[in-house]
């Protein structure tokens, strides 16, 4: 029983269904207060948020991650109690153990280690908590972000600990994100009988060729770090529920996940055009949830990536592949931003867990990439 692992288990106990903390970061907090770290407790709303430094010199390098875990699904159809951690075969099942309490375990315990036998290491080490990830991420890492910017309070490197990894721990780190570009559309044409074509105007009908210019564009052809641009609908409602009437509106949602090389206000205007240009009558309403970033090679990529290959004896590979994280905010004050954590195999899955044996080697590789970045050559 590592401290790692024992500070695992213990956050994992914890039941933190977002927003919820139940106690997770007091727990960290704790820890970090005996290596003299300042801790600055941000609630938001009903979100739980802390900002902890150590020392005031540059660089900064910080760790950020998240308490809260989504909810578990039946618990019948889980092998033990998802809040009571439990190893199996090696495996150490519970809610959160991968996505990524097992990270912020891993975190302390590194900052622990590198601390106690490096008290005047240089630059600063910094961890950026939130409870509000797994959620509508309106009052967590987005929010803290905005009052260390106001006080200009910036960072030089940044760790998120997501759980990175695709068929064994150490392959895969993120160096950047798409972006989420929503867009909520309503077609609208004129309700009546579906025996009197004459009378009415089937906004399915109108919008379909917009659909399918829309469907076939080529927004962009990506770059050296991502995919090309993807627009996707996702749900399309029309209808009064009766055989004999065509409606007088359809709505689609749909998404942009889009790459660096597009911007938000060029998918907003290409999309506009399609439709004008099929003669549409429409509302449209956008919400952007993230902007693209980007980290090219440089000294946090290959810092991070000479530790994992001490710790873990592999080489990763960059990807901006998956969904958003936080990092999409930290990017606002941080030129760098790297997240690496453990497998996404069973992330926000039944049984969701984490092979013990990787668990001191993630530590060993936070632990490592302070020693590169923060301690004279």
């Amino acid at each position: 029983m590592t401290p790692t692992l024992q500070l695992a288990i213990d956050l994992l106990t914890r039941r933190s269904n977002t927003p919820e903390d139940a106690g997770c970061q007091e727990l960290m907090i704790s820890r970090l207060e005996k290596l003299d770290f300042r801790i600055e407790r941000m609630r938001f709303g009903d979100v739980d948020n802390f900002w902890a430094r150590r020392g005031t010199h540059g660089p900064l390098l910080v760790f950020a991650g998240h308490t809260d875990v989504v909810p578990t699904g039946p618990l019948d159809q889980w092998h033990s109690d998802p809040f009571t951690p439990t190893i199996r075969d090696g495996m150490l099942y519970a809610r959160g153990a991968a996505d990524m309490k097992t990270s912020c375990a891993a975190f302390i315990t590194a900052i622990e280690d590198f601390v106690a036998a490096h008290p005047d290491h240089d630059g600063s080490i910094g961890l950026l908590i939130t409870s509000d990830e797994e959620g509508i991420a309106v009052d967590g890492t987005v929010k803290v972000v905005e009052a260390l910017q106001a006080r200009n309070e910036l960072i030089d490197y940044c760790i998120v600990g997501e759980p990175t990894s695709n068929k064994r721990v150490g392959d895969m780190i993120k160096n950047g994100r798409r972006g989420s570009l929503s867009g909520k559309l309503t077609a609208k044409g004129i309700q009546g009988h579906i025996a009197y074509p004459h009378l009415v105007k089937n906004p399915i009908h109108m919008v379909s060729p917009a659909i399918a210019e829309l469907a076939k564009t080529v927004w962009d052809e990506g770059n050296e770090y991502f995919p090309p641009t993807s627009w996707q609908i996702s749900n399309m409602n029309g209808g009064t529920g009766a055989t004999n009437v065509v409606p007088g509106e359809v709505e689609i949602l749909f998404n942009f996940r889009f790459s660096t090389a597009s911007t938000v206000e060029g998918l907003k205007s290409k999309v506009h055009a399609i439709l004008d240009q099929h003669g549409v009558e429409y509302d449209l309403e956008w919400e952007l949830s993230g902007k693209p970033y980007q980290t090219p090679k440089g000294t946090l990529v290959e810092a991070i990536s000479g530790a994992i290959e001490q710790a873990y004896g592999i080489t990763p590979e960059l990807s901006t592949s998956g969904g958003t994280s936080d990092g999409r905010f930290i990017a606002d004050i941080c030129p760098q931003v790297i997240e690496f954590g453990p497998l996404n195999a069973t992330i926000h899955k039944l049984n969701e867990c984490v092979d013990v044996a990787d668990i001191e080697s993630l530590k060993d590789t936070y632990r490592i990439t302070m020693e590169k970045l923060l301690l004279k050559p």
